[in-house]
């Protein structure tokens, strides 16, 4: 993140406080690091059993983001991040993600930061793997991003494709939006949905999964089809094409579909 010109002010390990790591000074609480350092954001990447503590004190430090890679957060731990995620303005993405990223400015999260390209289509992604992917087929093709979000591929996660939808929609710099889901629950129906009804922008789509057995957990820990006519890649394919979106059969066709847009 340094690298990439993300200005890393402060770092939080409990007991750690008063070190400095590769020139950043750490800190034992999140709250001592916003009054410091005048942090706006964070990124989590503590272990499984402590990070939604770690999210928490993110929440309760009144950031504007906080984006969680670490993966494998116990459900329950969850969900009472996200009842109090109703409480705060803080954006949580993740977990489970790769972070976010606007080409050329900033990126929070571990994305590598050299495949991408500033321009005007913004990305969002259940999948980090086909999030690269993608970019780096729309790079062939001149095509830059205006921001890309993956928004991590647990069962119960902050940032849904709602949310980043809505985000890209108020965006001025973005012209196209790419939104890649995959099997598993409802969050890709419930986002044809929105589509349908505020969408003024194109969208393409693809679902990963069209192959995977019902009841089999593929890769994420949400993507896995339960049952009950929802969760498929037909399903959700079928709901993105009736709210008007452009779904592409393959991740190469996904920058073709979007080449014809821009």
């Amino acid at each position: 993140m340094q690298e990439y010109g993300t200005d890393v002010v402060a770092g939080v390990t409990p007991g750690k406080g008063g070190e400095e790591v590769l020139g950043v000074p750490v800190y034992d609480t999140v709250e001592e690091a916003v009054e410091m350092e005048d942090a706006n954001a964070s990124v989590v990447f503590v272990p499984p059993a402590f990070a939604s503590d770690a999210v928490m004190e993110s929440l309760d430090a009144d950031l504007d983001l906080c984006v969680a890679i670490t993966e494998g957060i116990p459900k329950h731990d969850m969900i009472r991040v996200n009842r109090r995620l109703q409480e705060v303005d803080t954006r949580l993405v993740g977990p489970n993600c790769p972070g976010v990223i606007t080409p050329g400015e900033a990126k929070v999260g571990i994305m590598s930061g050299d495949i991408f390209d500033s321009g005007e289509v913004g990305l969002v992604s259940r999948s980090g793997t086909l999030t690269y992917q993608l970019v780096d087929s729309l790079g062939s093709r001149g095509i830059g991003q205006s921001s890309v979000i993956g928004i991590g591929g647990d069962p119960i996660i902050g940032t849904d494709f709602i949310d980043a939808l809505r985000a890209f929609e108020d965006d001025p710099e973005t012209e196209v939006i790419t939104l890649v889901g995959e099997i598993g629950g409802s969050d890709e129906e419930q986002a044809a949905e929105w589509i349908e009804e505020h969408a003024s922008k194109p969208v393409v789509g693809f679902v990963a999964g069209r192959t995977a057995p019902p009841g089999k957990r593929m890769g994420h820990a949400g993507a896995i089809v339960s049952g009950g006519g929802t969760g498929t890649a037909e399903s959700k394919m079928t709901a993105l094409k009736d709210a008007g979106v452009e779904v592409a059969e393959t991740p190469m066709e996904v920058a073709e579909k979007v080449e014809d847009l821009v």
